[in-house]
């Protein structure tokens, strides 16, 4: 299974200690130079920068259509990395695109892309028994103020009976 990532993914599932579970659902996970600029570099001494510059299992590669990426972000309005992702996701006709931005999302869906996020890997980590507390783990997603639909969080508890206490 071919995987591409764009930043958030990784930052936020370092911020709440499921890094590490990454490779449990995919192997190898790529990231063009520019998610890797946007994390490692960039954000060297943030939660996911040693994580992912440590992580054996991320592939980084170069987008081939570095020009086309440039065009596409002034017209769309997305940054680098995410228009990156998209892009080498493309090229390398990859299976799952990670990505939490709903517009990213939405860019990507159009270019047919299939796409997860958190929440959706999240859920993946608990059905396979990698993630003992779901709930907690969303907890801390709304602690560590990662901005995501509470909605979203509540539709999750409710479709594995998580709700009640």
């Amino acid at each position: 299974m071919i995987v591409v990532s764009d930043s958030s993914p990784l930052i936020t599932l370092a911020r709440i200690g499921c890094f590490d579970l990454l490779p449990k659902l995919y192997r190898r996970i790529y990231i063009p130079t520019e998610v890797y600029n946007e994390v490692v570099v960039d954000g060297a001494g943030r939660p996911g920068a040693t994580e992912a510059s440590k992580a054996d299992w991320i592939e980084v590669r170069r987008v081939q259509d570095t020009a086309g990426v440039s065009a596409k972000a002034a017209r769309i309005g997305l940054g680098a990395g995410e228009l990156s992702a998209v892009a080498l996701a493309k090229e390398l006709s990859a299976d799952l695109v990670l990505i939490d931005e709903r517009r990213a999302r939405r860019y990507a869906d159009e270019e047919g892309l299939a796409i997860v996020g958190c929440v959706g890997m999240l859920e993946d980590l608990y059905e396979r028994g990698l993630v003992s507390d779901l709930r907690g783990a969303y907890k801390r997603l709304v602690q560590h103020k990662v901005r995501i639909d509470l909605q979203t969080l509540h539709d999750s508890l409710t479709k594995f009976n998580l709700l009640a206490l």
